[in-house]
């Protein structure tokens, strides 16, 4: 199953490697959907994804905690697992084909917005070939 939706990160991306030395960065992103409560709070569906490859490597330093992107997936399924106390789990996980940084608005001294240069278009050479 594919799909694709605007995320953020729920924890700074984890860069570790394969036995054969393929490099895979670990994120935790937190889809938004549905309706705010009364407290303005909206549904979060959390997903395990994994980046591989040379776009993991080069792009592990700006995957951090918060880091809004837009994530194009595949191989989405539920995994089962077992927690530490002994009850079942669920957790959705992907492999994320293809990435793009989100970028944020930072204000300069003088009360301007300014663009951060996390622009998807500055890492495109950071791309699969």
């Amino acid at each position: 199953m594919k799909s694709q939706g605007l995320a953020r990160l729920g924890r700074d991306a984890e860069l570790r490697y394969t036995p054969n030395g393929t490099a895979v960065a670990n994120l935790a992103l937190a889809f938004s959907y549905g309706r705010k409560d009364e407290q303005g709070n909206q549904p979060t569906q959390w997903v395990q994804a994994s980046l591989w490859g040379k776009r993991a490597e080069s792009l592990t330093q700006y995957l951090t905690k918060g880091t809004a992107i837009v994530a194009y997936m595949s191989e989405t399924h539920i995994e089962e697992f077992q927690r530490r106390d002994g009850t079942a789990g669920s957790a959705l996980s992907a492999r994320i084909e293809d990435i793009e940084l989100v970028p944020t608005g930072q204000r300069n001294g003088n009360g301007q917005q300014n663009q951060s240069s996390g622009s998807a278009s500055d890492y495109s050479a950071a791309k699969d070939g």
